[in-house]
């Protein structure tokens, strides 16, 4: 198999004409395995939400260059979907882009006897990120963190 990044990488290349074509935006492009299929997903956002015909013109279209592009050699199932209200954070711009905002996040391994924070998301860099939770500041290492994800109340 490819290398999953590079992968990624090039798949977000082919997406990046059809969504500015269409006013859409790529909030994450990601190859990942389930059990024994390979997926890959591309997560669309735009100014007031995307929505079922949005994903579905991006999905068309995508699917016709990455079959003409052929950049992934495993078979693979392609799905374009929104990132949704408690949207992944994983890269630098989807934390530059929440800061000040409300997130969750998961350790792989416990902290202080807790896997689970959840605070103001203060600033970030390569290596950690900063959360105010319960008042004060916490320093968490990137490499440490399972997931982080946008906060949702309902």
């Amino acid at each position: 198999m490819a290398n999953r990044k590079n992968i990624e990488e090039k798949a977000e290349t082919l997406l990046q004409p059809i969504t500015d074509g269409m006013g859409i935006s790529i909030y994450d492009v990601e190859y990942v395995k389930e059990g024994s299929d390979w997926y890959l997903r591309a997560y669309i956002d735009k100014d007031g939400g995307v929505n079922i015909q949005d994903c579905e013109a991006v999905s068309r279209a995508y699917s016709d260059v990455l079959d003409e592009a052929d950049p992934i050699p495993d078979a693979y199932i392609l799905e374009v979907s929104s990132p949704g209200l408690g949207r992944k954070l994983s890269k630098d711009r989807h934390f530059a882009n929440s800061l000040g905002q409300e997130v969750e996040l998961k350790l792989f391994e416990p902290l202080d006897g807790k896997k689970e924070f959840e605070g103001v998301l203060k600033s970030y860099d390569r290596d950690s990120l900063v959360l105010e939770t319960e008042g004060r500041e916490e320093i968490f290492e990137r490499a440490k963190l399972a997931v982080v994800r946008l906060k949702t109340d309902f």
